[in-house]
C-alpha cells in the first residue's frame, strides 16, 4: 500500500497562490492515478482533481478548472497542486489519494474510488 504525505498548506491572501506537494513510498509509484480532494468545516470530501500514472488523462472538478493544476513527476514520487487566484471558499483541508491504474473522473462516490490517503494539509485564504 503505498503510503502519502502532504506538504505545503498555509494562510494565503484572496487572489494569492500556494503549491502543496504529496509524496508518495514505494517503487510504484507511475501505476497509482492521483488525487487531490479537499473538506471544509461541516462539509463533504470533495474531488478537486485527478491525474492518471502516465500524466493523462487529467480531472478538474468545475470550481477549479482554470485556476489549479494538478502534475506529477514519477521519478520523484511526487505530485503537486498548484493553485491560484485562490478564494475564501477554497479554504480547506487538503488531501492527497491514490489508487492504482487509470482514473478517467469521479463514479457516483468520489471517495470510495480511491483507497490510500494522506494525513491532509490545511489551505486557509483570507478575504
Amino acid at each position: 500500500q503505498v503510503q502519502l504525505v502532504e506538504s505545503g498548506g498555509g494562510l494565503v491572501q484572496a487572489g494569492g497562490s500556494l503549491r502543496l506537494s504529496c509524496a508518495a513510498s514505494g517503487r510504484t509509484f507511475s501505476i497509482y492515478a492521483m488525487a487531490w480532494f479537499r473538506q471544509a468545516p461541516g462539509k463533504e470530501r470533495d474531488l478537486v482533481a485527478a491525474i492518471s500514472g502516465s500524466g493523462v488523462p487529467t480531472y478538474y472538478a468545475d470550481s477549479v478548472r482554470g485556476r489549479f493544476t494538478i502534475s506529477r513527476d514519477n521519478a520523484e514520487n511526487t505530485v503537486w497542486l498548484q493553485m491560484n487566484s485562490l478564494k475564501p471558499e477554497d479554504t480547506a483541508v487538503y488531501y492527497c489519494a491514490a489508487r492504482p491504474g487509470t482514473y478517467y473522473g469521479p463514479t457516483r462516490h468520489a471517495n470510495a474510488d480511491f483507497g490510500a490517503w494522506g494525513q491532509g494539509t490545511q489551505v486557509t485564504v483570507s478575504s
